[in-house]
């Protein structure tokens, strides 16, 4: 699913209810929304954190709502998230420093919250364009673990934008045996034009996985463009759908029997002389 986010998070809201419906509509089973799908205005976003778990929310809420309306599988791009993820029975802790937790969260057609991932690289660079500097460590907190799913589709593997940059988090979910990952974004027009189609394919076909990258395509300020392009790939490095710019949705069918064949006659997991992961 591609939109053009704004500041303004009830249109915003608005806008992916009415694709994530048209998304429905044409027979999707998973449907993975872009990075800052709720906001995009490229400042702090502590005023719009909601904590995991909270139904109440306004982002959960009609993510959940939606979700089991549809009757389907749902990575939410990212929600700012003031609290981190819980870990074994502690209590999740909470931000104090007026960061967030930028959160992929996947919602079981249940409308049930089944996976988090925390974006773990932060885009920290220089581009040349309006913007200039992007510092999302100011307005972030980095997640610190890979997460994977099994979904009605295949095995789930989580990222967020930069991260497409960092083989060694897909080489992680290639070793625990993923069928597709998903990619939210909001990569810049400069950088989407270098890199954006070439990583993508990249991690599919070293991978042998199915790539989705639901991105931000268009025009979101006077200083903020995004590139779009987004598109699902299949292990073969092969672009099965592609919306340049503006908001839709791209449609593609996910063939397990094709993945798995493909694996087979080039094992490449097998011929690994390196099996070094992330720790």
């Amino acid at each position: 699913m591609q939109m053009v986010s704004s500041a303004d998070i009830n249109q915003n809201m608005a806008t992916a209810e009415r694709l994530l419906a048209e998304a429905a509509l044409r027979g999707a089973g998973l449907i993975v929304l872009p990075e800052n799908f709720a906001v995009l205005d490229g400042g702090p976003q502590a005023a719009f954190a909601e904590r995991e778990g909270d139904m109440s929310a306004p982002l959960q809420s009609m993510l959940s709502r939606v979700a089991k309306q549809h009757s389907v599988w749902l990575v939410a791009g990212t929600i700012p998230m003031i609290s981190r993820p819980q870990k074994a029975d502690m209590p999740a802790s909470e931000l104090s420093d007026g960061r967030v937790r930028p959160a992929s969260l996947v919602f079981s057609p249940d409308g049930l919250i089944v996976a988090r991932y925390d974006k773990m690289h932060l885009f920290d660079v220089q581009v040349s364009d309006r913007q200039s500097r992007y510092a999302e460590s100011d307005s972030f907190e980095a997640g610190d673990s890979p997460a994977f799913v099994e979904t009605g589709v295949g095995r789930l593997g989580l990222s967020i934008c930069y991260d497409i940059r960092f083989p060694e988090l897909y080489r992680h979910y290639f070793a625990n045996k993923v069928d597709l990952v998903s990619v939210p974004s909001a990569f810049t027009r400069v950088t989407g034009e270098a890199h954006w189609e070439v990583l993508l394919r990249a991690r599919a076909i070293e991978n042998q996985c199915y790539v989705i990258g639901a991105g931000q395509g268009g025009v979101h300020n006077e200083r903020r463009e995004t590139y779009g392009h987004s598109m699902i790939i299949d292990p073969w490095g092969r672009i099965l759908d592609v919306l340049e710019r503006g908001e839709g949705i791209v449609v593609a069918d996910i063939d397990k029997d094709a993945l798995a064949a493909t694996r087979e006659r080039m094992p490449v997991f097998e011929h690994r002389r390196l099996r070094t992961t992330i720790g």
